[in-house]
């Protein structure tokens, strides 16, 4: 059974849309206790970053996730879920899980760091003309460091939609699994032991989005066919 956690933060509706077009058993809850049997946990949120830390700390679930993280069963993250997972956000200065080693910078603070001098660097001058925050649409991400054991079956490049104004910024460049480039490099999956998580939105991104997410619940898919 797949837990999806409500902390009035989440695009869960479409999460819970995708799942129910695989046929794949979940339980949705706000109350941590509902969630402490599920065999992996999906962990969306759309939104700021303090404001979603806040509702974490109300319900529980920053401690419910620490441990769920502890316990090595699978844990997805998914947008702002796949950035407060990390130590601290730029957004409000917020200090967050920690559950992975980085910070979370916004699109701006990252390309003025990248070109200081717009005289010297003509690049900065095409991203401010042309590159607007949030990054939002569809772009194609490259896999990298040997992938994430949830593209499989999905090709190298393929298109997967996003919307977001901050970057995750990891201390292990090696938990990159995935990246994307929108004025800067962009990592779009991170993955390390039993933590993955997408700055896309796989139950926004089509076929390719969808195999994500079979992929992750691919045992309840298989304990359902089972059944039949």
């Amino acid at each position: 059974m797949t837990g999806i956690v409500d902390y009035n933060a989440g695009n869960i509706k479409s999460v819970e849309r995708a799942l129910e077009y695989l046929k794949a058993p979940y339980v949705i809850s706000k109350n941590p206790k509902d969630l402490k049997d599920a065999a992996r946990i999906i962990f969306p949120g759309v939104g700021e970053a303090a404001y979603a830390m806040e509702q974490l700390q109300k319900t529980g679930f920053d401690s419910f996730l620490k441990d769920f993280a502890q316990s090595k069963k699978p844990l997805l993250g998914i947008c702002l879920g796949s950035q407060i997972i990390f130590e601290e956000s730029e957004e409000g200065n917020t200090k967050c899980l920690g559950l992975l080693k980085g910070t979370i910078r916004h699109f701006k603070t990252l390309w003025e760091e990248r070109h200081p001098n717009e005289d010297e660097h003509r690049e900065k001058s095409l991203l401010r003309n042309e590159l607007k925050v949030p990054h939002m649409g569809w772009n194609d991400v490259t896999f990298c460091n040997g992938g994430s054991r949830l593209v499989h079956g999905i090709r190298d490049k393929s298109d997967f939609y996003f919307v977001h104004s901050y970057v995750i910024q990891p201390s292990e460049p090696e938990i990159i699994k995935g990246y994307c480039d929108y004025g800067t490099m962009v990592p779009s999956i991170v993955e390390k032991d039993n933590i993955t998580a997408f700055q896309f939105h796989p139950e926004k991104s089509g076929e390719a989005g969808l195999q994500i997410l079979r992929n992750f619940v691919i045992a309840d898919l298989v304990q359902g066919r089972k059944e039949c």
